[in-house]
């Protein structure tokens, strides 16, 4: 009896198992199939997508933007729908090993291709522009900015996408279309009463330059900073100009390289904070045509100690800009012509960035409260900035540097005084559909009506490039 009830107990408990088993089965069998059917849920037939690669000088990031080809009020609507920041350096970093520019991609490359439903990868338009990184390197050496740019072509290629190309985007370029996406943001350009008067500026602060344009409250003396777009049946004739070599990366190193330097390989940086000190690589650190080995220094390593002494950061970051001469009725900094600056300001990037880390996010400060909070950080010894300030070392480490660089070249360079200082707003430039028209509007523009700075701008193409972006995407 014990052995029957043991043999019943056996089989009943196998017969749970089996059960349990078949169950978990169903269930695993349901959830995949559920999955699967999400996955190949067929995409509404007129939803695109479209790909944007921003090939900055310090890092660059993709952008994934999704539309309909309906229209809202004869407007189509552009969502950013994912973006993806590649792990590593800008792309012109590796001159020396130019594969790698492109294997770089590879890991947001592969997220767009899972974010973005098969059906749809031929039809998804990828493009990638290259800034201040590539021009430098261009101008240094041309034949590697081209392997570059080949390496890359040949990379995205291999994805099932439809690549439309690599170009590297002028300063003006990259000027003008920055106001072309500050101004769209705003709505500036659907209003039925809009005209050039009620256009706001652009300041953008890279890793290798920096930009401005706006359109001035008059005649624009210099032909080579006038750009001419028909906008909506309006014309904007705007100034900018693009300042090679005057991102913040770039300024620092060439701040850097004005510093004197002790017989022992020692430079006293006062605008690093007191404490703080950074070994430098010579050879790797001057390496660009902004900054060329110096022969002031045989040494190969340099130790740079910070002093935290602010009036004196102040006054060696206005000797980077050149105020000794100008041959125009009025300039910006090294003999460019530039008018008065007036209006209001959208200023994007590191500007943004930098006096985010000042508050200037949260709450609108005067001149004279920016200039406060600089002073007050560059004071702060570096231990007491460490634990009070939680991010990286080399963002924090050279804060007071750009909090300096930022004030000098808006104050002294672009000439903004305590006044219009209220007029800057800073903002994101990673704002949706910001960067499909800031990065692709120049393939378009000068492939079908040529460069901007040559000819006006067809509404038309502009229509559909900033309302409906079926040309650019």
């Amino acid at each position: 009896m014990p052995e029957a009830r043991e043999g019943t107990k056996r089989r009943h408990w196998c017969k749970c198992l089996l059960v349990t088993t078949a169950v978990l089965l169903l269930v695993v069998v349901a959830v995949l199939v559920i999955v699967a059917v999400r996955q190949n849920r067929p995409t509404p037939p007129n939803l695109k997508f479209g790909i944007v690669l921003d090939a900055g000088s310090s890092h660059t990031a993709l952008f994934i933007y999704q539309w309909s080809a309906e229209k809202m009020n004869d407007t189509g609507v552009v969502q950013q729908q994912k973006s993806c920041s590649v792990k590593g350096p800008g792309i012109s970093s590796y001159w020396a090993d130019v594969d790698q520019a492109g294997l770089s991609l590879r890991a947001c490359l592969n997220e767009a291709k899972q974010s973005i439903p098969v059906g749809q990868h031929r039809h998804t338009p990828v493009y990638l522009g290259a800034t201040a990184g590539m021009r430098l390197l261009r101008s240094q050496n041309s034949s590697q900015a081209e392997k570059i740019l080949q390496a890359v072509e040949a990379f995205i290629h291999s994805y099932p996408f439809d690549f439309r190309g690599a170009r590297i985007i002028t300063g003006a370029d990259e000027g003008a279309f920055g106001w072309i996406t500050v101004n769209y943001l705003m709505g500036n350009f659907l209003q039925d009463i809009a005209g050039p008067h009620e256009t706001i500026g652009a300041l953008d602060l890279g890793g290798a330059s920096t930009q401005i344009t706006f359109v001035p409250d008059g005649e624009i003396e210099s032909p080579g900073n006038s750009m001419h777009f028909r906008l909506y049946g309006k014309n904007y004739e705007m100034y900018t100009h693009s300042y090679l070599c005057y991102g913040k990366d770039q300024a620092l190193k060439m701040f850097l390289q004005n510093l004197q330097v002790s017989a022992n390989g020692i430079i006293s940086n006062p605008c690093f904070n007191k404490g703080y000190e950074r070994f430098i690589n010579v050879s790797s650190f001057f390496n660009s045509p902004c900054t060329p080995m110096p022969t002031w220094t045989t040494d190969q390593t340099l130790r740079v100690i910070g002093t935290g002494i602010s009036h004196q950061c102040r006054a060696h970051v206005r000797q980077l800009l050149n105020q000794s001469s100008c041959t125009w009725s009025q300039c910006s900094f090294n003999g460019v012509y530039q008018p008065q600056v007036w209006g209001k300001y959208g200023a994007m990037s590191a500007f943004y960035f930098v006096m985010k880390f000042f508050n200037m996010d949260k709450e609108k400060l005067s001149l004279d409260e920016v200039n406060v909070a600089v002073d007050k950080f560059c004071s702060t010894p570096w231990d007491q900035a460490k634990k009070q300030y939680k991010i990286k070392e080399k963002y924090l480490s050279e804060n007071c540097f750009s909090g300096h660089y930022v004030l000098v070249l808006l104050v002294d360079g672009y000439n903004f005084t305590s006044t219009t200082w209220n007029n800057i707003h800073f903002m994101k430039k990673e704002l949706p559909i910001s960067l499909s028209i800031y990065n692709t509007c120049s393939w378009m523009i000068s492939e079908q009506v040529g460069s901007p700075r040559d000819s006006s701008t067809d509404a038309k193409l502009l229509n559909s490039l900033l309302t409906n972006c079926k040309e650019c995407l």
